[in-house]
């Protein structure tokens, strides 16, 4: 019988919510959550021997310690398989997936797999890497994803014929095979056939299919003459807050922005703002904040005459793992304030 092994965070670990999202790697014996649900659907091919719980926190912000006991806890451990989530759209979830899937396919040689929802960034980190099923949006769909990984494990571990992304239901990996069709009909009747239909707006199906990217103009340069008539304003992913985060921004996947005065101020001074971005080392940033909001430089170019002022308030999220159609939504909600209150230069920050 061929075994597996699952990583699932503290919440389906059953260690807690949020209150325990620092939960640090363990493993256990046997199962325990989805574990059950996932050893069922295996049948009696595959066995799921042990369980590891990490919570996500942890793993967001000790990426490579949690990683690193995590492959600890693996090396002794007979295993064809290693199974992650699923992950749902929780974005830290899916970011602690694709993280340990991807080394454990690195130092172990098995094959990962995992499932998360469309709008789970982990989906745009990992997809190239590993094999992640399309999943439903919330732990609803548990049985129905737990499925899908289970029944692709079982023809991958029989040496079974592996079809299409779109077919056995994950997302393209942008690898290309060359396969032969069953119709008959040569590859210059089909290309006119679908050129025919594109004319003539009716539906069709490309065989080449290219993913879509979405383009934002670049704005038009402002010259150094303009600058010294105009306020520039902050606007930074670099998680730059008041010491306590008084508005609750999350530290990975952010859905929230915060907004902050800075009228009276030359600089921003350690330990009164830090930074709440659980994807880099905090360090520098909160010895000295002004490494990712430069207030400081600002102030000296202000004085310069190099620029008019600073505007009264910087604005601040975390990227990380941020989805595109949240970061999209709060980009328009600052630029909405700032084109209102008349603003027309910004820097805009990261890490």
């Amino acid at each position: 019988m061929k075994k597996g092994i699952l990583y699932i965070n503290q919440f389906f670990g059953q260690i807690g919510g949020e209150e325990m999202a620092s939960h640090e790697p363990e493993i256990r014996e046997g199962l325990v959550g989805p574990a059950l649900e996932l050893n069922k659907q295996l049948g009696d091919d595959v066995e799921i021997t042990h369980t590891i719980i990490c919570g996500d926190n942890f793993m967001g912000s000790n990426q490579e310690e949690a990683i690193s006991r995590i492959l600890e806890f693996l090396k002794d451990k007979e295993m064809d398989i290693f199974f992650a989530g699923p992950a749902f759209r929780a974005g830290r979830y899916g970011s602690a997936c694709g993280n340990i899937c991807k080394a454990v396919k690195e130092n172990f040689d098995v094959p990962v797999l995992t499932s998360m929802n469309e709008e789970n960034p982990g989906v745009e980190m990992f997809k190239k890497e590993m094999i992640i099923f399309k999943g439903g949006a919330s732990a609803a769909a548990m049985r129905k994803d737990i499925k899908a990984m289970s029944s692709y494990a079982l023809k991958m571990l029989n040496n079974e014929e592996l079809l299409s992304a779109e077919k056995e239901g994950y997302f393209g990996r942008g690898i290309r095979k060359q396969v032969w069709l069953d119709s008959k009909t040569p590859a210059a009747d089909r290309v006119i056939d679908m050129l025919l239909k594109k004319i003539n707006d009716e539906p069709f199906k490309t065989e080449l299919p290219i993913p879509p990217s979405e383009y934002v103009p670049i704005a038009p340069a402002i010259t150094p003459e303009e600058l010294k008539e105009l306020e520039v304003a902050v606007v930074t992913s670099g998680g730059i807050v008041p010491v306590g985060n008084p508005d609750r921004i999350q530290s990975a996947s952010a859905t929230k922005w915060g907004r902050y005065e800075v009228s009276e101020l030359y600089d921003l001074v350690a330990g009164e703002y830090m930074t709440i971005h659980a994807g880099f080392d905090p360090a520098a940033a909160n010895a000295d904040p002004d490494v990712i909001v430069p207030l400081d430089a600002l102030r000296a170019y202000e004085k310069e005459g190099k620029i008019k002022g600073v505007y009264k308030y910087f604005y601040s999220t975390v990227g990380t793992g941020t989805t595109q159609a949240e970061a999209s939504r709060m980009g328009k909600e600052i630029a909405k304030e700032l084109i209102e209150a008349g603003i027309k230069a910004v820097i805009l920050t990261s890490t």
